[in-house]
């Protein structure tokens, strides 16, 4: 009874407090990081969009200085007869009308004198002769070179620059008055703070919303964010893309950006103070707080209901277990709660009554028992290719969020330790991997498409792929060229090669490793030697089973699952030949697999360098059908820093509807194989030809390793890759899709939803 009342009592209020501490704690860390993301998207997009407004007023600035330049250009359009210097007093008269921000005009012969001066502040000058020739304008002013002086205030007030153009052997001089420029930089306002405004290349400010600020001569330079711009111009550092401190003339935090007018040195910065960028998400986190605490009532009291739900049959069970434990095998546990617990009970009842059998006939209880085992192992065998399946679904997206993260980070220590992460997804796929190899060959989906090629361009594919790991771990590796060649499959003899240079490094603690050639007859023996630990004679031959490893007694895994050569061995078998292997303990190993010998291939013709397949990736539409989210925005994330631009879909009801109405050209589709409710990939791909047509480029991927799947993946001839995916894979296949668009374009007009395009080319 006091065990009874321990369930009743402390179990009960346990369970209460566990279900409403995880339950709240679920809570908090969820709002707690939508938070955090929506802070920092939050400043990216404000930054972002300045940015923009900045780079748009910079290319405005600039276009106004050139159309000025274009007028002052104009003036050299005079007739070669008559007075040069008055003709030129006309154009010049003219030009002032045109360009209202030019404010004097002066023209200096080849010498660098004063020949005419046209003046909206003084009288008109011809021939003073007065002398320019040591002044930057004329000297910095060659034959086809344009000179943009500094920005200087006239009166101590108004901001001028000098801009100087060759002209008829002379030069023209004109000084231009950027109070102009108040009118590209008073027009940029958003919001009720955002503003933007113009300083040189020592931060005096040029042009400001404010007209006042400019008049007072305002230097900037303090500024943090104008001390950042003209450290990274000086240094010649991109302009990084990171928020980071920025203050205004009130020492007020802003959000700011800048861009840089590259031939006048000046800068554009456009700010937006962080209390008005970051409103809405002030609204959020109050939202977020009273979801929380509505959330944590809402746990109490369903972790109450939950935990009285748990202890009563929990206290019917333990009180029939004890009757049973007592020798009364006709006691039956009664609870009805539609979950494990019932299943228990239920498993306590067929104990008892097998308990009760047994005594009855020992034979006819062993049969049952065989039965029992046999049933069981059929649901472990399901249970494990599910597993397999879920197992590969959060791998496939941890790996392309690792590739995504590495690509961003930019500090060596967190550099190292994303690679770090990266090496060990990389080990976790390189386990699946292995033994996916193993469920394609139980299938019988792995062929061999034979050809004529040179062996010379596996050999390279192999140095290329070990020569670093090699030198990581101080070993020699050296692979000697070969002029022959083979008849068989390039991939697959590739993969033999791969696991067996892959075994040679890893029980090759010091040496080398070396890969080579040898003709034989009418064959060509490759080769791989290592110095490693050796083979004793009787593990030779069982070295190629499944999980046989024979230097590994500590189960290390960081030396594989046993498969590598065991995949080596059969995919020499579907070629049609096998893996000799020569060993002696301490000395080292060689493994060897031959192919049939072809006629020498001439070394210039055999490869081609492939094309450039990257820039098929930039601005492409890919539409992505998976229904784990995980995976579909990891995915997105990855393609889009490859420069696609993604659709996704969780299901091919939402695919169809994602494409309906879309003017946009459809370049690749990448399926999940098995989606919910037993929709199939391949059927989804289908559906979506019909409706954009049958050459719209498709893939499948698929974290299933049932043999079966595999056989049915097949069948369907559309291009399949496994679960995790490594990113070169899926970058590689992503090229080859898309470079299918020079040939076809797949299009779903606007006014007619629901209909293929027709196909060019």
């Amino acid at each position: 009874m006091g065990l009874l009342r321990s369930v009743g009592g402390r179990l009960y209020r346990k369970y209460i407090v566990y279900f409403a501490v995880l339950i709240g704690a679920v809570l908090v860390a969820g709002g707690a990081i939508d938070l955090y993301f929506s802070y920092y998207e939050t400043r990216d997009a404000t930054v972002a969009l300045n940015r923009e407004k900045a780079a748009a007023a910079a290319i405005r600035i600039e276009q106004f200085i050139r159309e000025i330049e274009q007028h002052v250009g104009w003036t050299n359009l005079v007739p070669r007869d008559g007075d040069p210097v008055a003709q030129r007093h006309l154009e010049f008269i003219k030009l002032l009308r045109q360009a209202p921000a030019i404010t004097d005009a002066l023209w200096l012969d080849g010498k660098g004198r004063e020949q005419l001066r046209v003046s909206r502040l003084a009288m008109d000058r011809l021939h003073s002769d007065t002398d320019y020739s040591l002044t930057p304008a004329f000297q910095n002013t060659g034959a086809s070179a344009t000179y943009y002086g500094p920005v200087y205030f006239r009166e101590g007030t108004e901001p001028y620059m000098t801009l100087a153009v060759p002209s008829g052997g002379g030069v023209t001089l004109v000084e231009v008055n950027l109070k102009f420029v108040w009118d590209v930089i008073a027009g940029i306002r958003f919001g009720r703070s955002g503003y933007a405004y113009v300083v040189d290349s020592q931060g005096q400010l040029i042009s400001h919303p404010d007209i006042s600020l400019v008049l007072k001569k305002t230097d900037l330079s303090a500024l943090p964010q104008v001390q950042r711009a003209r450290t990274a111009l000086a240094i010649g550092e991109p302009e990084t893309s990171e928020a980071a401190e920025a203050r205004d003339l009130a020492g007020r935090a802003v959000l700011a950006a800048n861009a840089h007018i590259e031939p006048l040195d000046w800068t554009v910065f456009v700010e937006q103070s962080q209390q008005e960028a970051f409103a809405p998400l002030y609204g959020a986190m109050l939202r977020t707080g009273v979801l929380i605490l509505l959330g944590l009532a809402l746990a109490v009291g369903a972790s109450t209901l939950l935990a009285r739900r748990m202890v009563r049959p929990i206290r019917a069970l333990q009180e029939g277990a004890a009757r049973m434990g007592g020798g009364d095998l006709d006691q039956r546990i009664d609870v009805h709660t539609g979950d494990e617990l019932e299943v228990l009970a239920s498993e306590f009842n067929h104990m008892a009554e097998r308990l009760r059998e047994s005594y009855l006939g020992l034979e006819q209880k062993v049969a049952e028992r065989t039965e029992e085992l046999v049933t069981a192992n059929r649901a472990k065998s399901r249970f494990l290719a599910a597993a397999s399946h879920d197992l590969r679904q959060p791998m496939h997206a941890l790996g392309l969020f690792v590739t995504q993260l590495n690509n961003r980070i930019k500090d060596p220590e967190d550099r190292h330790l994303t690679s770090r992460i990266e090496a060990a997804v990389s080990a976790l796929q390189g386990l699946l991997d292995a033994l996916l190899d193993v469920s394609r060959l139980d299938a019988g989906v792995v062929n061999a498409n034979t050809a004529d090629f040179p062996i010379q361009a596996v050999l390279d594919r192999i140095e290329t792929a070990f020569a670093t790991d090699a030198a990581d771990r101080g070993l020699r590796f050296r692979v000697v060229r070969s002029r022959l060649a083979v008849h068989s499959d390039p991939l697959l003899l590739e993969r033999i090669l791969i696991n067996l240079v892959a075994n040679a490094l890893r029980y090759t603690r010091s040496g080398a490793v070396l890969v080579g050639c040898r003709r034989r007859a009418d064959r060509v023996r490759v080769e791989v030697w290592d110095t490693g630990v050796g083979i004793a004679p009787e593990h030779q031959e069982a070295v190629f089973q499944e999980f046989y490893q024979v230097d590994n007694p500590e189960l290390d895994r960081t030396k594989g699952l046993g498969l590598g050569l065991s995949i080596a061995a059969r995919l020499a078998r579907v070629l049609g030949g096998r893996i000799d292997v020569q060993s002696v303990p301490g000395c080292g190993s060689v493994f060897a697999v031959d192919a049939p010998r072809v006629s020498e291939i001439p070394e210039h013709t055999a490869v081609e360098s492939p094309p450039d397949m990257g820039k098929a990736l930039r601005g492409a539409l890919v539409l992505v059908v998976d229904d784990d989210t995980l995976v579909r925005e990891a995915l997105a994330g990855l393609m889009q820093q490859w420069g696609c631009r993604v659709l996704t879909a969780g299901n091919g009801e939402q695919a169809l509807a994602t494409i309906e109405g879309k003017s946009q050209r459809i370049d690749a589709v990448l399926c999940d194989y098995r989606l919910p409710k037993g929709e199939i990939g391949s059927d989804v791909i289908q559906k979506l030809r019909e409706r954009l047509g049958e050459g719209l480029p498709a893939a499948l991927i698929t974290g299933d390793t049932a043999p079966e799947r595999l056989r049915e993946a097949k069948e369907s001839g559309i291009p399949l890759l496994h679960k995790p995916v490594q990113p070169a894979r899926l970058r590689a296949l992503l090229e080859h899709l898309t470079t299918q668009r020079s040939v076809r374009a797949w299009v779903v007009p606007p006014e007619q939803p629901g209909r293929a395009s027709g196909q060019a080319g």
